[in-house]
């Protein structure tokens, strides 16, 4: 079968290696790429925003199966399109990726559907913000409509800052349409977990579970980005609370969605927040996690295209999904100065050595080959270490030994992913002999 991976982060180079596992899949095209698929099949210079050029190139080479990495194309109707040429796309069409490419559709969705979600207003105006703002308890977050890059998000202590960034987003435009409508949320307290599935719309297959590190320095300080990290699975989400995300979350979402006229295929992305008064959401995702996929498909025990196959066929319910007991940590190495301004062009040195350690993987993200074969930095996230453990002590470790080895100016890292979870995890060891 022939494949076409459509994206060029750490996420879809993760896609595109489960994808290489599988016996099913003889051929696989990147589309663009980066300098690490390019050892795994063919890189393809379309830019994922380019969805007619896309749809013609996989009907073109006769692909069987396109998977959609990121939330862009699947927002433009790219799987539209690919179904227009007659290609079978996994991930939701352009009225189901609403859910993650409107805040404010999201946040209606759930209030007209009864799913628990932080109170909230919508604002399109100054005089309405300044007015919205004094229905809430500071902190307050503040989030853009549209598509950001996981950068449209906003947590504020004042009502000054609640104006400063709101004059940015509705005034100055600094995220453009994105900004144009503002979502003023009340602040939910507890631990996020990420909670995804795979669904053909009507059976869900739940992935394993992971933690994400969005914020960009140690002890979750700085500004949000697309992710520094992640680990798998979230051993203190108790059964209990699983079911619930699951039962009162989770599948009344893919049904409601049904029941609109908007079906959903794909990867369904739950960022929830786990509150003492129980789970929350806290915002949907239209396609898999980055960096949570890198963390879960090492763990995935099943030929991944046949759940991408049966999905799209809507026959997801004859296909099983096991997991590996393995804890797994990816921390992402960046460019100095994301997720704001940074230098890109660099040598990169050391991943081989950082291989030769068992359980290892290095998902590319921002990287380039020139045409000498060296390896350079080519974005603001440049390589995802991943490492699987018997625990979540030991995956850290290999992860952070990995890391030191690879080496490019102004590598930049958190050295905390999974620490918190670690600590816990020691001290109910200690507990438990005592």
């Amino acid at each position: 079968m022939r494949v076409m991976v459509v994206g060029s982060g750490g996420r879809e180079h993760a896609l595109t290696w489960k994808l290489f596992e599988s016996p099913n899949v003889d051929k696989i095209y990147i589309a663009p790429g980066n300098g690490g698929t390019e050892g795994l099949g063919t890189n393809v210079d379309i830019d994922v925003t380019e969805i007619v050029n896309l749809a013609d190139f996989a009907a073109s080479v006769k692909v069987d199966l396109v998977v959609v990495g990121p939330e862009l194309p699947l927002a433009l109707g790219l799987v539209d399109e690919m179904l227009n040429y007659g290609v079978p796309a996994f991930g939701p069409m352009k009225n189901a990726s609403m859910i993650e490419s409107s805040k404010v559709f999201a946040k209606e969705f759930m209030s007209r559907n009864g799913i628990p979600t932080a109170r909230f207003e919508i604002v399109n105006s100054m005089e309405e913000l300044s007015h919205a703002i004094r229905k809430f308890d500071f902190p307050v977050v503040l989030k853009a409509d549209g598509l950001a890059a996981g950068k449209g998000t906003f947590i504020v202590e004042s009502r000054k800052d609640a104006l400063a960034i709101g004059e940015k987003l509705l005034e100055q435009h600094v995220l453009g349409k994105a900004g144009d409508m503002i979502v003023v949320e009340e602040y939910l307290a507890g631990v996020e977990v990420s909670f995804q599935v795979i669904t053909d719309g009507r059976t869900v297959i739940p992935l394993a579970t992971s933690q994400d590190f969005k914020r960009a320095f140690d002890g979750d300080e700085g500004p949000n980005t697309g992710g520094m990290g992640a680990f798998s699975p979230v051993f203190f989400l108790s059964p209990d609370v699983y079911r619930t995300i699951l039962n009162d979350i989770v599948r009344p979402t893919i049904q409601a969605l049904d029941a609109e006229g908007r079906r959903y295929i794909g990867c369904l992305y739950t960022g929830v927040m786990l509150t003492k008064d129980g789970p929350y959401v806290l915002e949907y995702n239209c396609r898999f996690g980055d960096p949570e996929t890198q963390v879960v498909l090492p763990r995935m025990n099943a030929d991944f295209y046949e759940l991408c196959e049966a999905a799209i066929k809507g026959e997801l319910n004859r296909v099983k999904c096991e997991w590996y007991k393995d804890a797994c940590v990816c921390v992402v190495l960046a460019s100095k100065g994301y997720p704001g301004s940074y230098e890109k062009g660099f040598p990169i040195t050391g991943i081989n050595e950082a291989l030769q350690n068992e359980g290892l993987m290095v998902f590319h993200a921002g990287t380039k080959l020139l045409e000498d074969g060296t390896l350079v930095t080519n974005g603001g996230r440049v390589l995802n270490v991943v490492a699987l453990g018997d625990n979540l002590r030991e995956a850290r470790q290999k992860a952070y030994d990995a890391v030191d080895k690879i080496q490019f100016e102004n590598k930049f890292f958190r050295n905390d992913i999974g620490k918190k979870a670690e600590d816990m995890l020691k001290k109910l060891a200690h507990e438990s002999r005592e």
